[in-house]
Order: structure tokens, then C-alpha cells, then sequence
């Protein structure tokens, strides 16, 4: 099974393919576009059976918002609206892109008060496997898992060159197991998620520290401990961010248990709308994408 992260893709789509690319009225179409031939590529190259696009419902879920304010907060576009900071000429294809999904017959979920990452997260916990995630987010390299089979196809440097992250990948990274990213994370850091971290504590000591004592909670358990294998500094600075480390984990582990809509994941032959696909073909003028996209499917 090949899980997208959707936004992730379209976001790469949008500032690598020209906004030049348009359709005929001039509409700009490259994040339609350029995700359509990523789809294209990533069927011909993995061959899979079946494929989901997850959707974010909504980026900033309140439950992780309750527990940690800073979440994501820098990316609001308006607080009361929980908008999120998207260019316009982006937002805009979003809906074409869902159209075109779901008339070539692609599983597209989103479920409201969830992420993508939590979709995705739940898809693999259900799923036998094997599965590659598809995305430029480090943060599912939590979900990695060799005995499932589950790995990600991680695309910071481009869909053409992404990265297969197995368990020997993660490891050779960051020096602990996609198993133990979330809580890595959470010690680290993460600017574009809002994540504060703990003050002075890197890659490096962040590893060590989940290596020596498990996870977060065995790292506050330490602390409480006098015999535990701390120096006072780090000691200091674990404890001065107690509160956070109360609930950053929380935070950045996703969801294994988001209530998924029915859905067939079995890769199409043939379109679904087939005559509404030929209507958006011409609207928008993206038919040589659907038809790469249309070829990878009957080759996959």
C-alpha cells in the first residue's frame, strides 16, 4: 500500500513546478499538476496495489492545541478562524485537486479533527502491510516499523530522489528507532511545528538521553531519581521543562485510532467519472498529467 501525505506533496508541488503552468482561462494549475505526476511516478516506480491520499481536515487539531498552545501557532493565518498560512494561489487548487482525485478513483480520507499524520498513523495500524508513506515529514518516521513492513519514502531532497527510511535508515539518522522518534522529537525540538524542546538539548543528546532512559517518562523519572546517570546541568534543564515534556508527546505521536470512513484503496483500472475526469482535463488543461497518471495505473 503507498499512503500519501497529501499536503506534503502539493506544497512541493506548488514551489517546484512554474506558476506559469495554467489553465486555459490562466488559473495557475502547477500544484494540480506537478502532484498528478508525482502520483505517476511513485505508481511506476513502487507498483503498488492500492494507495490512499490523506488529507488534512484540519492541520491544527484542538486536542493537540489544548495541550501545547505554541503548536503550529506561527502558521496562523487567523486565530479565530484557525486558518492556516497558505498562498492563495495555492488554496485555491486544493478543491480541484480532491476533484481530480476522486474522479480518477483515488482513495482520498480526511477526517475532521485530524491530520493527515494521524490518518496515515491509523491506516498503518490496521494495515498487515507492507506500506511505504510517502511525505517530506520527518515526523513519520515514528511510524517505521520493518517487522510490519512499514517504511517511509521520505522526499525532503524531491519525489525523484526520496530517501527509503527502514529502521536501519532512522537508526544510521538520528541513532535511535523510528519507534522512539516521537519522543527524540519532543526533547529536540521542532521550530516548524511549534515545538520548543528542551533548551540546549540536540540530535545528539536528545539520542542519548531517549537511548539511556527509554522515553520521555523514564527521562522524568530520572530526574526524580538522585542515583540517575544525569549531570546537573542536564538534570536542570529537564526538569525546567517539566511542564512540556508533560504533554509534548502527546503532541507529536499520531493518532493509531482516527474513525476512518469507508473506503476502497484498490488502485483503479479505469476512472471512476470517467466523463467528469474528461471535463476536468479540459477546464483545467492538465490531460497530459491524468494521462501519465491514467498509464501508471494500468502498468501498476
Amino acid at each position: 500500500m503507498l499512503l500519501l501525505d497529501t499536503a506534503s506533496l502539493y506544497f512541493r508541488a506548488f514551489y517546484g513546478v512554474p506558476e506559469s503552468i495554467t489553465a486555459p482561462d490562466g488559473t495557475p494549475v502547477n500544484a494540480v499538476r506537478g502532484l498528478l505526476d508525482f502520483i505517476a511516478r511513485l505508481v511506476t516506480d513502487r507498483s503498488p496495489s492500492r494507495l490512499v491520499a490523506c488529507l488534512d481536515a484540519d492541520w491544527r487539531p484542538a486536542f493537540r492545541v489544548e495541550l501545547l498552545p505554541s503548536y503550529k501557532a506561527h502558521r496562523l493565518a487567523d486565530a479565530a478562524t484557525n486558518a492556516e498560512q497558505i498562498p492563495p494561489l495555492l488554496e485555491a487548487q486544493v478543491p480541484v485537486i480532491i476533484e481530480v482525485l476522486d474522479a480518477l478513483g483515488l482513495a482520498n480520507i480526511g477526517v475532521p479533527g485530524f491530520e493527515a499524520d494521524d490518518v496515515i498513523g491509523t491506516l498503518t495500524a490496521h494495515d498487515t502491510g507492507p506500506v511505504d508513506v510517502v511525505t517530506g515529514d520527518r515526523d513519520l518516521f515514528q511510524l517505521v516499523d520493518d517487522a510490519k513492513g512499514v517504511r517511509v519514502l521520505y522526499t525532503a531532497r524531491g519525489v525523484g530522489k526520496h530517501e527509503v527510511m527502514d529502521e536501519a535508515a532512522v537508526t544510521a539518522k538520528y541513532a535511535v528507532p523510528g519507534r522512539a522518534y516521537a519522543d527524540f522529537a519532543t526533547l529536540r525540538g521542532d521550530p516548524s511545528d511549534g515545538l520548543p524542546g528542551v533548551a540546549g538539548v540536540g540530535d545528539k543528546t536528545a539520542a542519548t538521553l531517549i537511548t539511556r532512559f527509554g522515553d520521555v517518562a523514564g527521562l522524568l523519572a530520572a530526574v526524580d531519581d538522585p542515583s540517575a546517570e544525569l549531570s546537573p546541568t542536564l538534570r536542570r534543564k529537564i526538569a525546567d521543562a517539566r511542564d512540556y515534556l508533560a504533554v509534548a508527546p502527546r503532541v507529536v505521536t499520531v493518532r493509531p485510532d482516527v474513525p476512518l470512513p469507508a473506503y476502497d484503496d484498490a488502485l483503479p483500472v479505469e476512472p471512476a467519472h470517467p466523463d467528469r475526469l474528461v471535463e476536468l482535463g479540459e477546464r483545467w488543461g492538465i490531460d497530459s498529467s491524468l494521462n501519465r497518471v491514467l498509464t501508471a495505473l494500468k502498468g501498476a
